[in-house]
Formats: C-alpha cells, structure tokens, sequence
C-alpha cells in the first residue's frame, strides 16, 4: 500500500518567522506546499525573491503565488498606501500603522482553499505573539478560532490543523532555533521600507536586530 504524503501548505512572506515555519514542518515530515501572497506592500519585490530562493533550497515543487490588489485599494497601512509614513521612531503601544486590516485572516483563508485542494493536513503561519509589534491578527486564540471557522466551512473529510510554531518564542529564540536548523537567514527579509538595503529602523528591522543580538549572533543581511 501506498504511504500517504503529509502536505503542509506554508504561508511564506520571505521574512525570517515564516521561513522558519516552513523549515520546522520539513523536519517533521512534511512536504511543503509553498504560498506566497503579492499584496502590493511597499517591500514586494524584494519577498518574492526571497520566497523563491527559500523554496530553491527547501526543494519545494507545489508553489503558488497570489496577486492581490485588494489591500492596496484598501489602503489604511503604512505597508500598502505610499501616502502613510512607516514609522522609524521606535515601538509604540497599541496597533501600529503598519497593521493591515484583517490581512491574515484572508491568508489564512486562500491558504485553506489550497490546502482542500491539495489534501493537506497542515496549514502553518509564522505569526509571533509576543514580538508581533501590536498586530491583532497575531494572537493565538484568534488564529485557533480561524481552524475552527475553516473546519466548519469544508468538507466533512477535511481537517486541518494550523500550525504557529513560533507563536510563544521571544524573536532571539527565533533566530537561536533557525541558526540550529540550518535555515539560510541571508535570504530573509524582514524590513518594510527598502528593498535594496534594509532600513534598520523599521519596527521590524528593530524587532530583527534585537533578536540577532540578544541571540549573540550577526544578521548576514545588510542594512543601511
């Protein structure tokens, strides 16, 4: 009898916390299903790149890759709408700027769609809820309330599992856990100004350095 492959479909944004999702669901036997989501961010370009050069060394063969002009129509995030300043001043309390409305529970739900199609068990996000900047959509209890939502929205055969991984790691475990995994953080990226070089001043850029630092470890990126 034939062995049946274990899919994880993996929501992968080229930045450092996706990517070391999907490294985690191939340690533990599953064939990455790779979806990356073109939302016209200011930094688009530059994650496509990086998606494509980790699924190259992730061996991935099922990619899909999804352009959305909904969120830049949208507007109201600093990410998708040239008009709004990222902000360079440090973190603030409370939703950031750079919060886009509701955008991973639209991830979640393509990424649900692909993952009926292709008959995965497995949908895994690299959200973090203690470093996640003030992101709403990054908690834990309301990603487990999207699993629900989905269950009940497919077939009475599908059930999937998402998967956060990272969501209790503090951004040092992060990096300590990816360095040990052998994840090649040189074709990440977490800045969400620059496409060349990142900013350091970012909210993100800060989140990535302090975790690289706290870890005792020199991000490989460049940043201006």
């Amino acid at each position: 009898m034939k062995t049946k492959v274990k899919k994880a479909v993996c929501i992968m944004s080229g930045g450092m916390d996706s990517t070391l999702s999907a490294y985690m669901m191939k340690q533990n036997g599953y064939e990455i299903v790779g979806v990356h989501f073109n939302y016209d961010q200011r930094t688009q370009n530059k994650e496509l790149e990086c998606f494509h050069k980790i699924c190259e060394d992730l061996s991935v063969s099922e990619k899909y890759i999804l352009d959305l002009d909904f969120f830049a129509k949208l507007g109201a995030s600093a990410l998708t709408d040239r008009e709004i300043e990222v902000p360079t001043g440090g973190l603030e309390d409370g939703v950031p700027v750079t919060y886009v409305p509701f955008r991973n529970g639209i991830f979640l739900s393509m990424a649900a769609a692909i993952a009926e199609k292709e008959g995965a068990e497995v949908i895994s996000i690299g959200v973090v809820e203690e470093d996640s900047s003030g992101y709403p959509d990054c908690r834990k209890s309301y990603i487990k309330s999207m699993q629900d939502s989905i269950n009940l929205g497919t077939k009475d055969e599908t059930n999937i599992t998402i998967h956060m991984p990272l969501v209790d790691l503090k951004k040092s475990q992060i990096v300590q856990k990816a360095i040990e995994l052998e994840v090649p953080l040189e074709f990440t990226w977490s800045c969400y100004k620059n496409n060349s070089m990142a900013c350091g001043v970012c909210d993100s850029c800060r989140l990535r350095l302090n975790g690289f630092k706290l870890a005792g470890v020199k991000d490989p990126i460049k940043y201006a």
